[in-house]
Formats: C-alpha cells, sequence, structure tokens
C-alpha cells in the first residue's frame, strides 16, 4: 500500500531517473577504491596517494557547487547528460594516463561526477511539483542507497578476478550508459535560463530573504563534517576497542539495511510535517549518536552508535534536500541544490585531517565534540523552524524587488 501511495506523487520520469541513478551507482566502486588502486598498482607512496586522492576530493566539492549554475543556465537535463559523458570517458581511460597525469585527470573526473550529482538533484527539484519533494528525494536516495549496497562487494570481485584497471573502465562506461538512458527515458523539461538572464543571475538576495535556508546550510556543513566520521575516525576508534573490520562492515550493513527498509516509508509518514522540526530533530541524533560513545565503546554501543546516526540520516538528507528545493525561486533552484549538494559533501575532504587531528592530541574529546556540534546543529535548526517557513506561500521575484503573496490572495 505504501509504495503505491509513493507511485501515485512521484511522477514516472523520476522512476525513471532513480533506475538510471540505481545502475550508475551500482558501477561507481572506484570512489571505494581509488586509494588502494593508486598504492598498488599504480606504486604512489601513501603520502603521494592521500595528495592525489584529496585534490580529486576537492574537485568533487567544486563540481557540486557549480553544477547547479551551469544548470540555471543551460538546463539542467543538459548539463546532467554532458557531465556524465565528461566523467564516463575520463574514468573509461583513466587506467590508461600516466602517474603525473593523475593529478589532473582524476580531480576532472570527480568534478565532473560532483556536476552530476547537483544536476540531478536540480532536475529531481524542476520534474517533482512542491508537496511531492520529499517522497521523490527518498526514492532517488533509495535507488542510490542500493546500489551502493551491492556495488563494493562487485567492484572487489571484478579487482581481484581482474584487475584493478577493470573498475575504472566499467565505471566509465557505466556512466556513459547512465547518460544514454536518461537522454532516451527522462523528458526534457524546460531550462530556466531565460529567466536567469532577466533576474541578473542574482543568489545572496534569495537566499539573504529565505534566513532559514541560511540557517540549514550553515548546519548541514557543520553536521556533514561530524557525520563522516563513521567513515574516517569511526573505524579506528573501534579497532583501538578491539574491533576488528568485520565488525566495521556489520556496522555499515545496519547502516544501509535500515536506510533501504526505513527512508521511504518514513519520508511518506511525515510529508506532512514541517521540514526543519524534522531535520533539526535528525540532526540531534546524529549527536545522540556519538554521544553513546562517551561513557565507553563496547559492541552495544558501537551498535547503537550506528543505529542512531542512520536514523538521523533518514530523517535530515532527503527532507532538507526538498526544502532547500521547496525554497528556491525557478531561476535558482539549480544554485540552491549547488550550495545544498556542496556543504552535504564537504566532510569528504574535511572530516578526515579534522577527525584525525582530534583524535590525535585529545582521543577523549573527538566524541563529545562531535556530539556538542551535531546537537547544536539540530538546535539552530529547530529554532529557524520557529519562523514562518515560506513553502505555503508564493515568491514573486522580479527587478530589485521581492513580494510574498499569501495562496489564494492573488493569481
Amino acid at each position: 500500500m505504501g509504495a503505491l501511495r509513493i507511485g501515485g506523487v512521484v511522477p514516472r520520469s523520476v522512476w525513471l531517473l532513480a533506475a538510471g541513478v540505481f545502475f550508475n551507482a551500482l558501477v561507481s566502486f572506484t570512489f571505494v577504491y581509488v586509494f588502494l588502486y593508486l598504492t598498488g598498482p599504480r606504486g604512489l607512496p601513501v603520502a603521494e596517494a592521500g595528495l592525489v586522492s584529496g585534490l580529486g576530493g576537492l574537485g568533487l566539492i567544486a563540481g557540486n557547487f557549480t553544477g547547479g549554475w551551469f544548470g540555471d543556465h543551460f538546463g539542467h537535463r543538459r548539463v546532467l547528460l554532458a557531465a556524465a559523458v565528461s566523467a564516463g570517458l575520463v574514468l573509461a581511460v583513466l587506467p590508461l594516463v600516466p602517474v603525473a597525469a593523475l593529478y589532473l585527470v582524476l580531480p576532472l573526473a570527480q568534478y565532473a561526477a560532483g556536476v552530476v550529482r547537483a544536476a540531478n538533484s536540480a532536475l529531481v527539484a524542476v520534474l517533482v511539483p512542491e508537496g511531492a519533494r520529499r517522497q521523490a528525494f527518498a526514492v532517488i536516495r533509495a535507488a542510490s542507497n542500493g546500489g551502493f549496497t551491492i556495488g563494493p562487494p562487485l567492484g572487489a570481485l571484478v579487482a581481484t578476478s581482474l584487475s584493478y584497471d577493470w573498475l575504472f573502465v566499467a565505471d566509465g562506461i557505466g556512466t556513459l550508459l547512465f547518460a544514454c538512458w536518461t537522454a532516451r527515458m527522462v523528458p526534457a523539461h524546460g531550462a530556466v535560463r531565460k529567466q536567469a538572464a532577466a533576474a541578473g543571475g542574482r543568489l545572496w538576495p534569495e537566499l539573504r530573504s529565505r534566513p532559514s535556508v541560511l540557517v540549514l546550510l550553515g548546519a548541514i556543513l557543520i553536521v556533514d563534517l561530524v557525520y563522516r566520521q563513521q567513515y574516517t575516525t569511526f573505524p579506528v576508534h573501534l579497532a583501538e576497542h578491539g574491533m576488528d573490520a568485520r565488525v566495521y562492515g556489520w556496522m555499515i550493513a545496519i547502516n544501509g539495511g535500515l536506510i533501504l527498509l526505513l527512508e521511504l516509508p518514513v519520508a511518506l509518514a511525515l510529508k506532512s510535517r514541517p521540514p526543519l522540526r524534522i531535520v533539526g530533530c535528525g540532526l540531534v541524533l546524529v549527536g545522540a549518536g556519538y554521544a553513546a560513545l562517551i561513557p565507553g565503546t563496547v559492541l552495544a554501543t558501537a551498535i547503537l552508535t550506528m543505529t542512531l546516526l542512520t536514523l538521523g540520516e533518514i530523517l535530515y538528507k532527503t527532507t532538507a534536500t526538498a526544502y532547500v528545493a521547496d525554497q528556491a525561486p525557478d531561476h535558482v533552484q539549480g544554485r540552491f541544490q549547488s550550495l545544498y549538494a556542496g556543504v552535504s559533501v564537504s566532510g569528504t575532504v574535511l572530516a578526515a585531517p579534522l577527525g584525525g587531528a582530534v583524535l590525535g592530541s585529545a582521543p577523549g574529546l573527538l566524541w563529545p565534540l562531535c556530539a556538542v556540534l551535531a546537537v547544536g546543529a539540530g538546535c539552530a535548526v529547530l529554532l529557524a523552524s520557529r519562523r514562518r517557513e515560506l513553502p505555503s506561500a508564493v515568491r514573486v521575484t522580479g527587478g530589485e524587488h521581492t513580494a510574498v503573496v499569501r495562496q489564494g490572495e492573488a493569481m
């Protein structure tokens, strides 16, 4: 029954896009093994491999932050296709380039992947009307998480049976097929290029008139640094307490399983609830997850931590993405999504060095600090939710003036 209700509000084009996202995520296993590839077949020392990987991460963040600008000016579907083709071609030939060229080629591939991510979110936002975006983004996230759950073990099989080079070839070909699928199955949607030109591309006035969005973006920036400690310092912490990689693998399995099981039903059940309150509660749950480690780390507290982190993710990620889309005027929809996409992956570059520095210098401070930051960010969003939210109003933007017209008062 729940699936039927979701299908009734999410357009067919989003389901078709989700099918492509699932396949693309299924073959996007190179990000898991890139460090092993650089230190193994490529023979780079650990420090140099870390530098190349870090540059790739910066490329990913830059793509997320700028992809929406391209979409606002040239059309989100068009930008998605161009970036997917570019990423696919670069990944497919990456094993052939010399080591020195990896400093440029890997960041370019990651940049294109970041543009794909931002354009994908913006495309969903323009395909789906307000009121159904939470469910639509939940469908896309479920497809992506499903692919990522299956992809890494499949990638390990490819790497051990064939070679690491084939990981990149398969990822590149899969990304090209994703572009072909999207071009064939997802209908073109009118870009808002003329609106962007008419408005002069001004982003800051729109953000300034929506302080709750600014609060949300700041909170997500902070929480992403905290949330991604589960991929960086958390496994190190588990190992220090006698829990090896197998235990950590089961922790990640808990994360993926709960997301696949609960995210769509939760999005449907909470669709009429105020979004910022849901996001704030989700961020607080992330903080509570790390707080569970403060008394001491044993298997039970580790499982509790991962469960709370996952429940927090289920509450805040889809809802925050949809909230930003609902708040964005048409002519800057892509840039709003780019801002959210960028801050929501900032931890991929910053979480490891910052968390590692705290763990190395004051290990007892790491989890209390994570808990305080996440709970503080959640409380800020909850306070912002007390302001009048804009989804119940229609914004009319033109020239230098922006007016809010309540639904039913004017046409």
